[in-house]
Parts: C-alpha cells; structure tokens; sequence
C-alpha cells in the first residue's frame, strides 16, 4: 500500500527518446500515449486496492463497527445533557434536592450515632448504679474488702480528687449525671468509712475501770457478725482513710495509756493477756498495773522510754498485726503529740541549770537516741526522716536550751519585779516633807537616785528600774563568759527584759497615768534612765562578746523608743495640766464685773483653783524631775495660763475704776502665791552654770511679763500709758497695738484727752513702722 500513495512523475510515463529536451513542451501524440498510460496505471491501483480490502475485509468491518458504537455513545450522551439541561433550567434544581438530601442523611446519621451514645452512657450509668449497689449490699453482708476495692475502682472511674473535700465544689461545673455519681460515691464512702470506724472503735477499747486496753478480734456491730479485725484494717488500707480510722483509737491510746507512762514513769508497769480458742486469737489485752519496784528518781528517763516502747511493741503485734505500713500511720499520728509530751514532762525539765552539769546530761543523750532506735526498727517512726527525731534533735541541743530555760527565768524575773513593784509614793513624800537626801535632792526608800550617763544630771527613778538593770547587767555578763549560741539566748533575754518594761508599765500603771501624780512623773524618768542606760551598754560590754555576736549586737536601737515614751509621758502630764488650768479659768467667767461682789468672788475662786494646780504640779515636779526638763515644762504650762488670763481681762470691755482694782488685786494675788514656784525657777539656772543664768524669768515666760505690766496698767492714767507705748516698754512686755487701743477704750470714757492719746499712739507706730522701713 505504500507504493500507490507515492508520488507520480509525468515524464517517467514517456520513453527517453521523447524526452531528449526535457524543457520543450509536449505533442499531441505525446499527451495521448500519456493519457493512456494513466488510465493504465490508476486501473492497476484499483486493482491492488481492491485486493489490499479484501483481504482486510475482517479489520475494516471493526473498525466501522467501532466507529457506530461511537455515534451511539454520542448521542447518548448527547440526549443526557439535554435531560441535565433541562432540569437544571426548572423551577427546582437538582442539586437543591441533592443538597437537602445529603443532610437529610447526616442528620439521621447523626441521630443514630446520638441514640447509639446515649443508649451506651444510659448502659454505663446503670452499670455503675449497679455497683454502688454492690458496694453497699457488700458492706451489708460483711464483704469488706470487696466493697472497699469495688469502691476505689469506682473513684479511678469517676475521676474523684482527694484533695476535694466538698463533692458539692468539686462538681459544680460539671454535667449534672456525673455529678450525681460523684454524689453517688461520696454517699458511699461515708457508710463505709462510718462502719469501718464503728467497728474500729469496737475492737479497740480502753477499760476505765479495770485500766486495761482491750482487743477484740472478732467483731460484731449492727447485724454484722463475724467481721475480723484485720479485714477492718485491710479494707480501711484499701479505700484510703487508715490514718482516719486510727485516729479515735490513737486519741484514746495517749490519753489512757501514753500519758499516764510519761507523768507518772516508773509508778506504773504493763502486764499482757492473749485470750485464745482451739483455732485462733480472740483477744489481746494490755493492762496498766502499779509498778511492784518502783524507782525513787527517774532522772534518766528509762521508766519512760521502756513503758513507750512496751506499748507500741503491744500496738505492732497485737493491732497493727506486724505490718510496717499500718505501724507507720498510727505513729505518724501519735509521734508528734508523744514526743511533744515527752519534751515538756521529762526533758525540758531535767535540762541542766548549770553550765557545769552539761555533760551530766549526756546520758539522757544516749538513753534518748536508744530509744528512738527502738521505734524505727519496729517503723513506729521513719529511720530516714529527722523531723521523726524530735527527741534527740531536743536532748542533743540542751545547750540552746539551757540558754533558753535562763532566758525565760531572766523574762520571768524581769516581769515578777515590775509587776510587783509599788509605784506609790508615800502621803509624806512631798517637796516639804521629811525625806532623804542625796546630792541636795530628796527620795525616799521606795525610790533611788541614779546618775545619768550622758546628761551630767542625777533624777529619781523606781525602784523596780534599778533592779531591771541590775538584772540586765548581770545578763550582759554571762554573755560574755558564755558560748556563741548560749551568749545569743542571753542577748536577747536582755533586749527583751528592758523592752518588758514598755509592755507591763503602761499597763500596770494606765490609772495613774491619767491623773496629775509622782507615779506618772517617776515613769517618764525611768524611761529616761532606761535610754541612757542602754546607749551606754554597747560601750561597756561589747569588747567581751563573743566575736560572733560583736557584730550583731546592738543596743542603740532601743534607746528612742524610751526617749520617746519619756516625752510622751510628759506631754500627757503637761496636756492633763493645762486642760485642769483651762477649767479653772473658765470658772472666772471672763472675769467680768469683778465689781460686784459675787463676780469677785467667782474670780477669786478661779484664780485660788489655778495656785492650787500650780503648785501640786510644783511639789510633785520639783524633786523628780531633772532641773532642765522641771523648768522647761513648768515655763510651758506656766505661759499657758497667764496668757490666758491676761487675753481674757484684755478682752474686757467699759471696766468701771473699782473694777480695775480688783482685777489688779487678783493678778497681783496669783502672783505673790506663786512667788516660791518662782523662786524655784530661779534656783535651777543658778544650779546649772552652762547655761545663762542672765535669762530671766521674763524671757522663759513672756507671758509673766506681760500680766505683771497689766496689773500697772490697771492703776495708771491715761497719759502714763501713753508714755509708756511710746517708750516702746509695752511692745517689749508683748502688748500689740490693737490690745492697748482695746484697754484705753474699755477703761476711759471718750475724751478729747483719749482722742490725742489714741492718736499719739497709732502715730507712734506709724513712724516706728516708717523707721523699719
């Protein structure tokens, strides 16, 4: 077949001799003879044509076959798209009806798988109510240990925490099916813990009569007969609440048995019953009998000890069954409490009082570390915890507690004196009284003058102070004979014995202290002796303590605290004084119309009341105080109530001449009273030569001067006055111009002559103002 579809060429069909010019054109007989030539060969190409067909006769009808079947699926596909085509193009689309059917089917899936879950959690929740059924027909029957196992898979189950104590909370924001398991559970665990502990406490019993602890074996309660002890134990160990079971009987094993052995040692002794039938141990009991041989002294301790030791070797055998797991929960419930027992009834009270006796002590030492070897083999206590050593962590450090047995001595000795010292002073304790002198000032045996180290000044102080520091300075010096950690005990025991006296005084003395007395006076001067005292205590004991406590110890710190209180004492005092002065005065009335009888008198009164409380203040201050602090306090409350008096009688307002008078005679009478209170005043600035003994009284009260100016100018004329605001002897008394402009209107009618004087005067002190300028 590849040689009909070649290509023919024209002048191949002609001879050689027709072609001798291949470019000249042909004749007429050449076209012919070609013409035949052609049909010639295009009658053999049909030939080889038609032969090629006929022999591929087979592979033409299949492939045409093929080519039907082609058209068919053609127009097939063809009607389908038209089908497609037309339902999309309706008024429901198909993929409408396929999307709603597609959800259809998942919701029913959906649906189904819901049901199918419920139907499962439903199976669940029946087969867990079944098992709390169990547990509690368990329990009904005696099955212990069934229920108590059944019931911590139940927990693993339903997820209970421990540390939950309340089910409620723990189950607040769950759903409310799990929460009514959890419930469910709770419910349970309380029967079985209430029953397990009903039959613990059944077979473990103290006897009051007959003193003896009793075990039983085989226990019955509440319909329930036949239960073993050790199944009470097993299941208890099983559901998690030993420790809790046990505690009841641990309660009544100390109360009954353990403290009678530690407070009464070697008076008591044990003697142990086993009560058995041909199979088994029905009971065990410990009885609690008094000691045939009874020791005099116990000193060491065994008594104690082999009574313990005894004891819980009863517990381990016959309660705990030889089993190291439930031995260590009954101690770790007891120990604590035993060995606290021990320490306050029998150490603590043999600890040496002497630095001499320590070494005596070591055998308590080592009585102690047996003794606590003996419960760690039977697991009472854990052999490698050592806060389970209490007590040989206690005997080993008796010399800190040796320190600390005096420190609590030196705090009850300090607190014994100040709570029993008498701060009342006697009736003839008073500045004209008789008393002793020491220096020029007078005490009296209930009180002692003390030197003060940084004030060059001598004040009475009580004596429960003195004794203090006494107390504190013979502290001081064993601190500096003794060890690191006994001289740091000692340190403190002084630091806290002088602060003791700012907790207990205060106290103790509150009455006093809100009332004008010598307790409140001698108090603010214990205070002042305490804070010299102790600025003085670095410089004096410091180089002798143990250079690990040089560093730490200090002193000065406490030193305001008592500087304080001393000013707040005397603050209170000087507040408490004024305030009574203040009353006093305001009985005067203003001191009005002193003219009239009644007025005067009232005045008088008033002015009597002030030298009365002037000079209580001046007996009770005079003698106690320190010079510096008497005259500075004196000075204050003594300016307090003569400005007072001297504002209300400026105050005054059209003074008749008799009532000038009076007013004068009543100034000038307080005064002539307090001439000794004065004089007294005086007397401390010629005592003390560092300071000015020019300054007069005039100076440290500015007052005085002033109310002395006033009683003269209630005598004197109008033009004297005058003179004397001009001379500027008024403005240097204190007197303002306002004032002196107020008294010459109150006293003198208006005149010409009080018009010039008051001119005079306003012009005096423009031209003096003018001058400053």
């Amino acid at each position: 077949m590849e040689a009909l579809f070649d290509s023919i060429n024209v002048r191949d069909l002609l001879s050689a001799r027709d072609l001798s010019d291949p470019s000249s054109p042909l004749s007429a007989p050449d076209l012919r003879l070609l013409t035949q030539r052609l049909e010639s060969h295009s009658l053999q190409i049909k030939s080889k044509v038609q032969s090629y067909i006929l022999s591929h006769h087979e592979h033409f009808a299949n492939l045409f076959s093929l080519c039907n079947d082609a058209v068919s699926q053609s127009d097939s596909i063809s009607a389908n798209v038209a089908d497609l085509l037309r339902f999309i193009s309706s008024d429901r689309p198909v993929d409408v009806e396929i999307r709603d059917l597609i959800d259809e089917v998942n919701a029913k899936v959906k649906e189904s798988r819901t049901q199918r879950e419920l139907l499962d959690l439903v199976r669940a929740i029946a087969e867990i109510n079944d098992r709390f059924e169990g547990v509690r027909e368990a329990l009904r029957n005696g099955r212990f240990r069934f229920a108590a196992e059944d019931l911590t898979l139940l927990k693993k189950a339903l997820h209970v925490d421990d540390d939950d104590a309340d089910v409620a909370d723990q189950t607040q924001n769950q759903p409310l099916v799990y929460a009514l398991l959890k419930k469910e559970w709770s419910d349970c665990f309380e029967e079985i813990q209430e029953v397990l502990v009903k039959f613990m406490e059944n077979g473990v019993r103290f006897e009051l009569e007959t003193r003896r602890l009793r075990v039983q074996y085989r226990l019955s309660h509440d319909g329930i007969k036949g239960i073993e002890l050790r199944t009470v134990f097993e299941a208890m160990d099983v559901v998690g609440i030993l420790e809790y079971g046990l505690a009841k009987v641990a309660d009544l094993i100390i109360k009954h048995v353990i403290t009678p052995v530690v407070k009464r040692g070697s008076a008591i002794s044990f003697v142990e019953e086993v009560n058995q039938d041909s199979k088994e141990m029905t009971e065990a009991i410990l009885k609690i009998v008094p000691s045939i041989d009874p020791k005099i002294e116990n000193v060491e301790g065994e008594a104690i000890y082999s009574g313990i030791i005894q004891v819980v070797k009863f517990i381990y055998k016959f309660i705990c069954f030889e089993n190291g797991s439930w031995i260590h929960s009954f101690g770790r419930l007891t120990w604590p409490r035993i060995a606290e027992m021990i320490i306050s009834n029998f150490l603590s009270k043999v600890v040496p009082k002497d630095a001499s006796k320590l070494a005596d002590f070591q055998k308590i030492i080592e009585c102690t570390s047996q003794f606590e070897t003996g419960l760690k083999e039977m697991l009472f206590i854990s052999a490698s915890d050592n806060k389970d050593e209490r007590l040989s962590n206690f005997a080993e450090n008796v010399e800190v507690h040796f320190a600390s047995r005096k420190k609590a001595e030196i705090l009850a000795k300090a607190r014994k004196l100040l709570l029993h010292c008498d701060f009342d002073v006697p009736q003839e304790y008073t500045r004209k009284g008789p008393m002793l002198k020491k220096d020029g000032m007078a005490v009296n045996s209930y009180e002692q003058v003390v030197d003060l180290l940084f004030l060059s000044e001598s004040c009475v102080v009580s004596k429960a102070v003195t004794q203090l520091m006494e107390l504190v300075h013979q502290t001081l010096k064993d601190v500096c004979l003794s060890s690191t950690r006994v001289a740091l005990e000692f340190y403190h025991a002084a630091r806290d014995a002088m602060l003791l006296y700012e907790v207990v005084m205060p106290v103790k003395l509150e009455r006093q202290l809100d009332g004008i007395n010598q307790v409140a006076v001698l108090m603010h001067n214990d205070c002042i002796y305490l804070s010299q005292e102790i600025l003085g205590l670095a410089f004096e004991y410091r180089s002798d303590f143990p250079n690990s406590l040089k560093e730490h110890a200090i002193f000065v710190d406490m030193a305001p605290r008592f500087q304080l209180m001393a000013e707040e004492i005397l603050q209170m005092q000087i507040q408490l004084i004024i305030y009574n002065l203040k009353e006093a005065v305001d009985g005067a009335d203003g001191f009005q119309n002193t003219y009239q009888k009644q007025q005067f008198e009232l005045a008088k009164f008033s002015i009597d009341q002030v030298i009365f409380i002037l000079e209580k203040v001046h007996i009770i201050w005079e003698p106690l105080l320190l010079p510096s602090t008497y005259k500075r306090s004196m000075c204050m409350v003594l300016e307090t109530v003569f400005s007072r008096i001297t504002k209300d009688i400026l105050l005054l307002d059209d003074m008749a001449a008799d009532e000038t008078l009076q007013l004068q005679r009543l100034i000038h009478l307080m005064l002539e009273n307090l001439s000794s209170l004065f004089e007294s005043l005086r007397s401390v600035s010629q005592k003390r030569p560092q300071e000015d003994s020019t300054a007069s009284l005039d100076h440290l009260i500015p007052s005085l001067c002033k109310i002395r100016k006033l009683a003269e100018l209630l005598d004197l004329p109008l033009k004297s006055i005058t003179t004397d605001w001009e001379s500027g002897e008024l403005l240097n008394c204190g007197f303002t111009l306002s004032e002196v402009e107020y008294f010459i209107k109150a006293i003198f009618t208006d005149s010409p002559l009080r018009k010039e004087c008051l001119w005079r005067i306003e012009n005096s002190c423009f031209e003096s103002s003018n001058q400053f300028s």
